[in-house]
């Protein structure tokens, strides 16, 4: 119970390697494209004092787009890397708030034009959770303003908003229930989509994993962005000390 509890925290001290296929459709003009997005999503903690650590949370998409908008075939490839660090106390509050804040980082690490937004830009992001027996609630956030890359390419300027909840049974399953929204302030849009998952802590061999996946239903979403149904697929591979 208490490793999937860490794995509810996306600040706790645990090394992990969340690897999480996700699939959208109804893209484009005429809704007839699709995307396979796989997040490699490393996540390692660092002790900098006897009271607090760092916590590194890295995403890489690697992306496969199908018909996404006219003149367009199959495009596959690296999109563009989040990277966030939140300084975060070892000890929860008196109160029993579990609290991280810190800087986030968009490197354009594309290695196609339409995979990615050539524009560099950084931020801050930050999350606050507790953890109440088997229930964890929780808030992470971000806000991204570009800085420097290709002229021609829109700026970002975009706030990210991720309220989560999740449930673990006795027999370490965890059932999850968040958002993932996102305000785009330059071209005033909303992306609203609505995730619901279950995953299983198990072991193989020594190694312990956490294994599932879950539905997505689309809120809103840009103009030409992905509508109605999604889904998820994901395991994440743990180092417990």
């Amino acid at each position: 119970m208490e490793l999937a509890k860490k794995l509810a925290n996306p600040i706790s001290s645990l090394i992990s390697f969340p690897l999480q296929l996700n699939y959208d459709e109804n893209i484009g003009p005429e809704e007839e494209g699709d995307i396979w997005r796989l997040n490699v999503q490393p996540v390692i903690p660092f002790s900098i004092s006897e009271d607090w650590n760092v916590i590194s949370r890295t995403i890489l998409p690697v992306i496969w787009q199908n018909d996404i908008a006219p003149g367009l075939d199959d495009e596959s490839g690296l999109g563009d890397t989040l990277q966030s660090l939140f300084f975060s106390p070892k000890e929860p509050t008196s109160g029993g708030l579990i609290w991280g804040v810190g800087p986030v980082f968009l490197l354009p690490t594309a290695t196609e034009d339409i995979l990615g937004g050539e524009k560099w830009g950084t931020g801050p992001t930050g999350v606050v959770l507790t953890q109440r027996g088997p229930w964890t609630f929780g808030f992470l956030a971000n806000h991204i303003w570009s800085f420097a890359g290709d002229d021609d390419r829109d700026d970002v300027n975009a706030t990210f908003m991720q309220p989560f909840v999740s449930y673990i049974t006795k027999s370490k399953t965890t059932f999850g229930l968040n958002t993932e929204s996102a305000y785009d302030w330059e071209h005033e849009e909303w992306s609203v989509p609505i995730n619901a998952t279950v995953n299983q802590l198990m072991k193989i061999g020594k190694l312990p994993i956490q294994v599932g996946g879950g539905i997505r239903y689309w809120a809103d979403s840009p103009e030409n962005g992905p509508e109605d149904w999604g889904a998820r697929v994901q395991v994440t591979f743990l180092f417990p000390k």
